[in-house]
């Protein structure tokens, strides 16, 4: 009997929250509608202005469809369907109540039909019915936004996959009627993964790979639809004591994304794009295909903080990666930064290490066993940053593929491995900010993996002796 009451109490708490959310929606669907406005869209990473008003309108979207070439990473060209022309789609901004005229036109150059689903609207497929529009059409439908929340839209013609897959998708945001706090700062940014034929990194002009979509194993997992799109001049600036709003979406096709800032803690989290429910001090936020959430945190402290997909192969190995850049005054007691770096010897540590029997290491003959040694040690402690086909990531991590920094001076590149190097660099035109640790590896390690570098990725060939590292070799301070 002592649990049968808590539980009806419950019920009644839900049905009575099922009510109120009825009548809300009733009441939307009959709110009169004064006016007539065109949308402001905007490009990721912005976002269209707040809404000021207090009364639904009728709001007039066009959203062209383009299908167009553009990058997706460094020599790595696709053909990306868009709505509006860049990959996510234009983002769209509605309050609750308001009467949306949507038109949908199909650029006379494209080559298929497309349609589109709004996740914002109550009607079959969302739009999609009412929307499939041929080259050199276009479509008209309209919906009330009933629900407030932030909405993910996306092309829902077969094979959607496909669609999807090559870039179609957008949020839209339903403002509710209170409005949301304001902020400093708000940004739009939005995951896919594609699925390239090519393997990741591979030049040229890539086709879609219905056989990778179908195996969930995407070449590319990226924000706001190329890899970098959100590092170096495209990162996003802020100061110390604003308030950063993202609007984050996943248009997917297949992958879940663990969104998480480094560095940073959620004040304020949406989860799913709801704006009646709130959680705060969240590390990592999942948002699945074809979702999208809302997050808000105050920077404390400058510096630069990565944006990533916390399934942290897709980020440092498939692009999932961006960057707010904050500027202003350091606080120490917030974080001190590195206070000192001193020599780590546990009590006992010495007598141990005689106790090891010592396992000599295989030794390069010559240069192509040198190289192929020097593979596993770049494979081991430098590919995680570098990449496997020494391209780096953009703004992040320099390449070292066709690099004139590496090939310019072998002694340098000695020094930098066994020193370390921080500051600004500049590699193959491109300016890099950042820290490389020091590499406590043996001197034929080292010259092994520069041998390595130097035969790899159309660099210079040169070779590097043990004996050039022992007399460069830079003991970090």
């Amino acid at each position: 009997m002592k649990l049968i009451f808590p539980v009806l109490a419950l019920a009644g708490v839900l049905l009575a929250s099922q009510a109120v959310l009825s009548e809300t929606r009733e009441k939307n669907a009959a709110a009169p509608i004064k006016g007539e406005e065109a949308a402001v869209l905007t490009y990721a990473p912005a976002v269209p202005p707040r809404i000021t008003r207090n009364h639904a309108t009728k709001v007039v979207i066009h959203l062209e469809v383009r299908e167009m070439e553009g990058r997706l990473a460094d020599g790595v060209m696709y053909t990306f369907w868009t709505f509006g022309g860049k990959v996510p789609g234009r983002f769209i901004r509605v309050r609750e109540g308001d009467l949306v005229e949507f038109h949908l036109d199909n650029h006379p150059d494209n080559k298929m039909p497309h349609n589109i689903d709004l996740h914002a609207v109550n009607g079959p497929g969302g739009g999609a019915a009412s929307s499939l529009t041929a080259p050199g059409h276009s479509s008209v439908f309209s919906f009330k936004a009933l629900n407030p929340g932030l909405y993910v839209y996306h092309c829902a013609t077969a094979p959607v996959a496909m669609h999807v897959g090559n870039g179609m998708y957008g949020l839209i945001l339903v403002e509710p009627k209170k409005g949301l706090p304001k902020v400093d700062h708000e940004y739009y940014v939005m995951q896919g993964d594609f699925y390239t034929q090519g393997a990741n990194g591979e030049q040229g002009l890539q086709p879609f790979s219905m056989t990778k979509a179908l195996a969930e194993k995407p070449e590319y997992v990226v924000f706001n639809g190329s890899v970098g799109a959100l590092t170096g001049s495209n990162a996003l600036p802020a100061k110390v004591g604003e308030t950063v709003r993202l609007y984050v979406g996943n248009g997917g096709p297949n992958l879940t994304s663990s969104f998480h800032v480094i560095g940073q803690i959620f004040d304020t989290v949406w989860p799913e794009g709801n704006t009646s429910t709130v959680l705060h001090n969240v590390q990592t936020t999942m948002i699945p295909a074809g979702g999208a959430t809302i997050v808000e945190f105050k920077m404390s402290v400058p510096g630069t903080f990565l944006m990533v997909d916390h399934s942290l192969v897709r980020a440092f190995n498939r692009g999932a990666l961006g960057q707010i850049k904050v500027s202003g005054a350091e606080n120490k007691l917030v974080y001190s930064g590195k206070i000192s770096d001193e020599v780590y010897l546990p009590e006992g540590t010495a007598i141990r290490a005689t106790d090891q029997k010592a396992r000599p290491a295989p030794s390069a003959t010559d240069k192509a066993s040198s190289v192929a040694l020097g593979e596993v040690v770049f494979k081991t402690n430098c590919m995680a940053c570098h990449q496997q086909n020494g391209q780096g990531i953009p703004s992040a991590f320099p390449p070292l593929a066709k690099s004139d920094y590496l090939n310019a001076d072998e002694i340098r590149a000695i020094k930098t491995i066994t020193g370390g190097l921080q500051g600004k660099v500049t590699v193959n035109g491109e300016s890099y900010d950042g820290v490389m640790p020091s590499w406590s590896l043996p001197d034929e390690d080292i010259a092994n993996v520069i041998n390595y570098l130097y035969a790899s990725w159309g660099n210079s060939g040169r070779t590097v002796t043990v004996d050039q590292v022992k007399a460069n070799r830079v003991t970090p301070k």
